[in-house]
């Protein structure tokens, strides 16, 4: 599977257009809509055939180009996100354990919830795009949207780091300059996750963090497709 990251500096989103390199299918994984524009462009010019439109989660932080993408490849792309989200305008409403093709190619679903209760990560042959549940370095904030401190420990630590130690991290942000960790990395020096559940329960519980400055429009244009 080939990968390409793209960024939002807005938001400092990280957006990852995936293509089988043989039938040239493809999905892109939490476009960001102020980025549509440079989406299609780029998928014109590899000759690619979006098949999916894929969000981790409903996003407080950015509104998705999911909805006009999708418009703009003539509703050939599908819109996914987990079914928690109660979505009306996606096209599928995914749960844990679901496959996803490109080609011969697979993208798995796996049900990371914490930050919120809709995310998801995608995992491929080698690698794994983690949203917000696993950043490098650190974790989502669980403080809103249903989040809860104790999943996201579970979702990481029972489902993400059971992964190869070799399986490659693909966030969904980083306000660091960082672009790509491992698992076997995270297991080894993420600070947030070194004391066990217990203490990282405290301490995302003791995180006095403002609010998302977009959240008020974003969620309920997220649940919309971006529209």
């Amino acid at each position: 599977m080939e990968i390409r990251q793209l960024f939002d500096p807005e938001s400092s989103t990280y957006s990852y257009l995936l293509w089988d390199p043989a039938s040239k299918e493809a999905a892109l994984i939490d476009s960001v809509k102020e980025q549509v524009d440079r989406d299609e462009k780029l998928i014109r010019e590899l000759g690619l055939k979006l098949k999916w439109l894929l969000e981790t989660h409903i996003h407080a932080d950015h509104i998705t180009g999911a909805g006009e993408l999708r418009a703009r490849f003539d509703k050939q792309p599908k819109v996914a996100v987990h079914r928690a989200s109660q979505s009306h305008c996606a096209d599928r409403l995914l749960d844990d354990g679901d496959e996803l093709k490109l080609g011969d190619e697979s993208i798995q679903v796996l049900y990371t919830p914490g930050h919120t209760d809709t995310d998801i990560s995608y995992r491929i042959d080698g690698a794994v795009f983690t949203g917000d549940t696993l950043l490098i370095r650190g974790s989502g904030r669980t403080d809103f949207q249903s989040g809860d401190a104790g999943k996201a420990y579970d979702s990481i630590t029972g489902k993400l780091f059971t992964l190869p130690d070799a399986t490659r991290v693909y966030p969904g942000h980083d306000y660091n300059g960082l672009t790509v960790s491992t698992i076997g990395e995270e297991k080894r020096t993420n600070p947030r996750l070194a004391k066990g559940r217990e203490a990282y329960i405290a301490l995302m519980n003791a995180m006095d963090l403002p609010k998302p400055k977009r959240i008020d429009e974003a969620v309920p244009g997220n649940l919309r497709c971006g529209s």
